[in-house]
């Protein structure tokens, strides 16, 4: 049995303190004591997307199990309306993650340039490949973060894992070029902006771990995350979390990769979790909700399919997002996630976006690790939880 013993502290970086591996709820105690107290809270992040559409087809892509019950189409004004509706209610920051590739949104520009003159943060992930410089010129300056999407180090690799073809590396030089022009445009500005790559492993992918390390170097991105893969409760990508132990001396090396500039970061908490979440209530979605690009909105992107919809609570494009907040059965999808009448362990897929935020809520209402205010500096990103 291998070990290795490793702790979830901030990565230091020029620009500040980098939490990728943990959460910040102790920078946002406030809300915590107000749930604590039985209290109505209003998420602090929401991750969302603006369209279901994606050019990719990464083999790794917990969306291929994701469908939706409903296929709205996202129109700016719904989009604009749904930013007026998160900074009345108290949404500090919106991630643009989710279920779809937001930038062949129409509303993806207009979108970001709207969240900062209402006072809400947005990061975005990416593969990059429509994230061309006109588009860049308009966002980057706006922006609290953008992840580009990165399975390997290789074009080969890259484009056979997100394209299904080693042929197709069209897409690998694509990406690249507009990655190293994100790159250029936040030196040239001197923006705050933080800009990082991220591989989703599987353990077929092993021999990319080195080689992804080293691209993030040479292209000068403040980080290279790599991190596990989610899948269903049915296992429908196949994960086998056995196998993650057997790479952890190659993630060791990938991590001694890092310079001055550029971040080698390991998400080892997850990767150690094996799939296995220790909670079994789960109170994250209160915090951190998720909403499809078709505009559902669900407590977690683990019940965007339609086998779920009894946690559906509605959808923004049919209904304004306040109201829908402010509904009883919001409230009720929520206390029944966090009721003995849900075992996070067995009906729902593993690791969400919501892990972190859940493994510490638990451990706060169970007394095992007490959820302090923080007095610190606070860390990049902070409303990202």
């Amino acid at each position: 049995m291998k070990t290795i013993n490793k702790t979830s502290k901030p990565v230091e970086t020029k620009e500040g303190s980098l939490i990728l591996d943990s959460h910040k709820l102790s920078y946002h105690y406030e809300r915590v004591k107000a749930w604590e107290n039985g209290e109505r809270v209003a998420p602090i992040c929401v991750d969302m997307a603006l369209t279901r559409a994606c050019g990719a087809m990464c083999s790794f892509c917990y969306a291929m199990v994701q469908e939706p019950q409903e296929r709205a189409s996202i129109k700016t004004k719904e989009a604009l309306n749904l930013l007026d509706d998160f900074a009345e209610i108290g949404v500090k920051a919106v991630s643009l993650i989710s279920d779809g590739e937001s930038t062949l949104s129409k509303a993806y520009v207009p979108f970001i340039q709207h969240a900062a003159k209402v006072g809400i943060d947005v990061g975005n992930a990416t593969n990059g490949w429509e994230w061309e410089p006109e588009k860049i010129d308009q966002v980057l300056p706006y922006l609290t973060w953008v992840r580009f999407t990165v399975a390997a180090g290789r074009a080969e690799s890259y484009s056979k894992i997100m394209f299904k073809s080693e042929k197709h590396t069209t897409v690998f030089d694509r990406a690249m070029k507009n990655i190293k022009y994100a790159v250029e445009l936040k030196k040239k500005l001197n923006l705050k902006v933080t800009l990082g790559i991220q591989m989703v492993l599987l353990p077929e992918f092993k021999d990319e771990i080195l080689p992804f390390a080293k691209l993030a170097t040479d292209l000068g991105v403040d980080y290279g995350v790599i991190k596990h893969c989610s899948d269903d409760e049915f296992g429908t990508l196949g994960v086998d979390y056995s196998k993650y132990e057997d790479m952890y001396s190659l993630l060791t090396q990938a991590e001694k990769l890092s310079n001055e500039k550029t971040k080698i970061i390991v998400k080892w908490s997850k990767i150690k979790d094996k799939g296995l979440p220790t909670y079994n209530r789960f109170y994250g979605p209160q915090f951190l909700l998720q909403i499809s690009g078709s505009g559902l909105v669900a407590p977690s992107g683990m019940f965007f399919n339609a086998r779920y919809s009894k946690l559906h609570i509605g959808n923004f494009v049919d209904e304004r997002f306040k109201d829908i907040f402010n509904s009883d059965r919001y409230w009720k999808i929520m206390q029944y996630l966090a009721s003995p009448n849900f075992d996070a362990q067995t009906m729902m897929g593993t690791l969400p976006i919501q892990h972190y935020v859940s493994v510490a809520l638990d451990n706060h209402i169970k007394g095992i690790s007490k959820i302090r205010e923080s007095t610190n500096k606070k860390p990049l990103h902070v409303n990202f939880l």
